[in-house]
C-alpha cells in the first residue's frame, strides 16, 4: 500500500533502508537539488498517510550524533521453500548523503538481501520502494518480493498476527533484493538542522535525486557495478520511478536494464478536478467491482466497458451536462454497468468520483467499499451522515500489521536496533511535500519517453490491481497506448490482476507476478 495518493480524504498516504557514515570529502552530486521546473499541485490531491506519526523534522547535530542510526548489520539466513533452499545474507544499514559543502544531510536506511555463492558480475540486483510520500516499503518487502512474507487476507484485519512467514515467491531466487526508505520513512532520518534541508528533501526532484545516489552509493559500497541492474517502485514510485532512473543515467552514471512499476501514478495532470479523463479511468474498475460480487472477474471480461469508456462514454462526457439527452444516456448506462441506483447515478450525470462510488455502491447495507481495493467492504462508521467520514477498510488495517511485523524482523532477525519509532506511513512527510508551482502537475511520463528512446534495451513491466481506485489500471494503459513505436510489446507490457493496489497480498496474483518479473530479469 504505498501510494501516493490511495489516502483517505482526511489522511497524507504512502520504501526501506539504513546506516553507513561517510567521510566529509563526499561527492558534490550526494546532496538532493531543488526542482528544475516547479508545478503545480492538482486540487483534491492527497499526500502521505493514515496512522503517520512525527520524525521527519531535522535535529540539532548534536542530537543527530546522539540518535544517529546503528552501524550496519549483516545476518546469515537459510530459507527452506518448496522445491529449493536458499543461502543469503541480509543487511541491515544505511547510507548518509552529503551536501555540496561535505556536511551530513541524511541517513538513508535500506535492507538488503544478496543471495550467497552467486556471481556477482551476472547476477541482477533490484532496488525497491514504496510511495506516499511518505510511505516505507514495507508493502513490497513484507507484501511480496522479501523471503519472508505477511499473510494477508482479502480483508485485512488490524489485530491479526504480525508474524512473518517464509515467503515460497521470494525474487530471491533471480535477484539480489535492497528496499529503500527515503528519509522520513522507516528509519531514515535528517542529520542536518535547517527548513532548507527538509524542503530539499521533500519534493519531487530533490527526492529523486536523493534515492539516485542512494542506488549508486550502494552498489560502489557493496561492489556491485558491474551487476545488471533494475528498478521497482508502488503507486508514487510510478513518479519515481522512471525520474530515478533518468537521473541515474545522466547524473549518477548508472545504466538499467529495466523498471517495474506497481500500481503506479504516471501523470497527476488528469487527476485534477476539472479533467474528464478521471472518470474514463475510473469507469472500468467501478464496472469490474460490481461484475465480482457476482463471480471472479478477469480483465478480459472488461473488454465491452474499455471500449465503452474510450467511446460513447467519453463522447458523451465531452457534450457536457448541457446535454440533457447525452447526460441521461450516459447516467442510465454508468448505473447498468456499476449497479448503482439510477436515480443516484442521473442525480450525479453519471459522473462519479471515487469517494461518492466507495459510499454509494452498498449504501443500502452501511457499509463502504475499500480506495485500495474495492472489492473489500467495511462499515461506514456514519452511515446517515449527509458527508463523508469514513477510512479504507483496505488499508488501514495494514498500518499496525506491517510496523509490528517491520520492527520485530530488524531487531529481532537482522540485530539491527535504531532508536526512534519506525515511520511505516508518515504523515508529517505528506504534509511537508512540496509538488512545485506553475501549470504543470507532477508526471513521469516525460522521462518514461526519454529512457526508453535512451537505452533501446531497457524494457518496462507496468502492473495493477483490477479492484484499485486509488491508481485505476486504466489509467494507465491510455497513457501507454501514447507512446512512441520504439516502446514496442515486447519492451513496454501492462500485467492487470485480479486484486487491488496490493493486489501482491492475493496468491495467484503474486505468483503470477513473481513470473512476469523473473521473464523480464532473464
Amino acid at each position: 500500500m504505498a501510494s501516493y495518493f490511495a489516502a483517505p480524504r482526511h489522511a497524507r498516504i504512502v520504501l526501506a533502508f539504513f546506516v553507513f557514515a561517510m567521510v566529509a570529502g563526499a561527492r558534490a552530486e550526494d546532496a538532493p537539488q531543488p526542482p528544475e521546473q516547479p508545478a503545480a499541485t492538482p486540487s483534491g490531491q492527497k499526500s502521505g498517510a493514515p496512522g503517520g506519526r512525527g520524525g521527519a523534522t531535522p535535529t540539532s547535530p548534536a542530537a543527530a550524533e546522539q540518535h544517529r542510526l546503528p552501524p550496519d548489520s549483516r545476518t546469515k539466513h537459510t530459507l527452506a521453500l518448496p522445491g529449493r533452499t536458499l543461502d543469503f545474507t541480509a543487511t541491515a544499514g544505511s547510507i548518509r548523503l552529503f551536501n555540496d559543502k561535505g556536511e551530513a544531510q541524511a541517513d538513508i536506511a535500506y535492507t538488503a538481501y544478496q543471495l550467497d555463492g552467486a556471481d556477482t558480475r551476472t547476477r541482477p540486483v533490484t532496488f525497491l520502494f514504496n510511495g506516499g510520500p511518505g510511505a516505507a516499503s514495507a508493502y513490497l518487502q513484507f507484501g511480496n518480493a522479501g523471503p519472508w512474507r505477511l499473510s494477508i487476507n482479502d480483508t485485512p484485519i488490524s489485530s491479526a498476527s504480525p508474524d512473518l512467514q517464509s515467503n515460497a515467491e521470494t525474487w530471491l531466487d533471480f535477484t539480489d533484493l535492497v528496499f529503500l526508505d527515503p528519509v522520513g520513512t522507516g528509519y531514515s532520518r535528517f542529520v542536518a538542522t535547517g527548513e532548507d534541508v527538509r524542503k530539499r528533501f521533500f519534493s519531487v526532484d530533490g527526492d529523486v535525486n536523493s534515492i539516485a545516489v542512494t542506488i549508486r552509493r550502494w552498489l560502489e559500497k557493496s561492489d556491485r557495478l558491474l551487476s545488471p541492474k533494475f528498478v521497482a517502485g508502488e503507486s508514487y514510485g510510478g513518479i519515481r520511478g522512471p525520474k530515478i532512473i533518468r537521473n541515474l543515467q545522466v547524473e549518477q552514471g548508472v545504466g538499467v536494464k529495466g523498471l517495474i512499476l506497481v500500481s503506479p501514478v504516471l501523470d497527476f495532470r488528469e487527476f485534477s478536478g476539472s479533467s474528464l479523463l478521471k472518470y474514463v479511468w475510473s469507469l472500468p474498475t467501478m464496472a469490474a467491482v460490481a461484475r465480482e460480487t457476482k463471480g471472479p472477474v478477469a480483465r478480459a471480461d472488461m473488454a465491452d466497458v474499455e471500449r465503452y469508456a474510450r467511446g460513447d462514454f467519453l463522447s458523451d462526457l465531452v457534450k457536457g451536462e448541457a446535454d440533457a439527452e447525452a447526460t441521461t444516456r450516459l447516467a442510465d448506462k454508468v448505473a447498468e454497468l456499476t449497479g448503482i441506483d439510477r436515480a443516484v447515478s442521473r442525480r450525479l450525470g453519471g459522473r462519479f468520483d471515487v469517494a461518492e462510488f466507495r459510499r454509494e455502491f452498498d449504501r443500502q447495507n452501511g457499509k463502504v467499499r475499500g480506495r485500495y481495493d474495492a472489492s473489500v467492504s467495511g462499515f461506514d462508521p456514519n452511515p446517515d451522515s449527509s458527508s463523508y467520514h469514513f477510512d479504507d477498510p483496505s488499508g488501514e488495517p495494514l498500518v499496525a500489521l506491517l510496523s509490528s511485523a517491520a520492527v520485530d524482523l530488524m531487531t529481532r532477525k537482522l540485530n539491527w536496533r535504531p532508536d526512534g519509532s519506525y515511520q511505516l506511513l508518515s504523515d508529517a512527510v505528506g504534509k511537508a511535500w512540496d509538488f512545485g508551482r506553475g501549470l504543470n502537475p507532477p508526471e513521469s511520463i516525460s522521462q518514461l519517453r526519454q529512457i526508453l528512446a535512451l537505452d533501446p534495451k531497457l524494457k518496462l513491466l507496468v502492473a495493477h490491481g483490477l479492484f484499485d481506485l486509488a491508481t485505476p489500471y486504466f489509467g494507465s494503459k491510455i497513457l501507454l497506448d501514447q507512446l512512441p513505436a520504439y516502446a514496442s510489446p515486447e519492451r513496454v507490457k501492462l500485467v492487470v490482476y485480479a486484486g487491488g493496489h496490493m493486489f501482491y497480498s492475493r496468491d495467484a496474483a503474486r505468483q503470477a507476478f513473481r513470473a512476469e518479473a523473473e521473464a523480464m530479469m532473464k
